[in-house]
């Protein structure tokens, strides 16, 4: 658990191009943005969201944060030059001691979106990438996991650039406006990340400040 591990967490995240932080009460208007787009939420469930529901969100996003141990990292994906928030991010540390998939799924799952004008610019890559950096060289945790629509082809792509493996397709495992849908799952282990990091080139970099 994030809480037990020892270390000083240091937020926010960065990378060549993104800032991720934590949310504010002021981001609800670019995040509304996005999250009241139709085609956001074209492969995942829960939107679009009308204002008030944008703002609940934001609120709960804010309010994890105050937790102790903090289990759940639901970050604002900001442009370093501008500041603009283009997207939000997760990385959800699970109980297992809550259910017992958690412990065959993994020790946590990240997700992301993005605002769709900033879509096939390489920063969705960039934001799994910072994550799973978080997740194994922050919260040191053994197992992180990732899902997407089977037919959300360009999520897919953006989890095996960042090296992590599809482990099989979930069938028919969970609904999108009352269709049951196919899952791809994906993971990645510690040992696989330090691998990966070693043959690769690093994007990301944390923020001392």
């Amino acid at each position: 658990m994030a809480g037990k591990i020892g270390i000083r967490l240091q937020l926010p995240l960065m990378t060549e191009r993104l800032v991720l932080r934590d949310f504010v009460e002021a981001d609800w208007q670019p995040v509304h943005s996005y999250a009241s787009d139709s085609e956001v939420f074209r492969y995942v469930e829960g939107g679009p969201l009308n204002d008030q529901q944008t703002r609940v969100s934001i609120e709960k996003a804010i309010a994890s944060q105050r937790e102790d141990p903090r289990l759940d990292f639901r970050l604002a994906v900001t442009l370093k030059e501008e500041g603009k928030v283009i997207g939000d991010t997760r990385i959800r540390i699970l109980d297992p001691n809550l259910h017992p998939a958690y412990r065959l799924l993994g020790q946590a799952y990240i997700g992301f979106y993005l605002n769709r004008h900033y879509w096939r610019k390489g920063y969705a890559s960039e934001v799994a990438q910072v994550l799973l950096a978080f997740g194994f060289d922050q919260l040191r945790l053994h197992r992180i996991f990732a899902w997407c629509d089977a037919e959300n082809l360009a999520s897919a792509r953006v989890l095996e650039k960042v090296g992590m493996r599809r482990e099989g397709v979930l069938r028919k495992n969970w609904t999108i406006r009352g269709e049951w849908r196919d899952a791809l799952l994906y993971a990645m282990i510690e040992s696989e990340w330090s691998n990966w990091q070693e043959a690769g080139t690093r994007l990301v970099s944390f923020s001392r400040g």
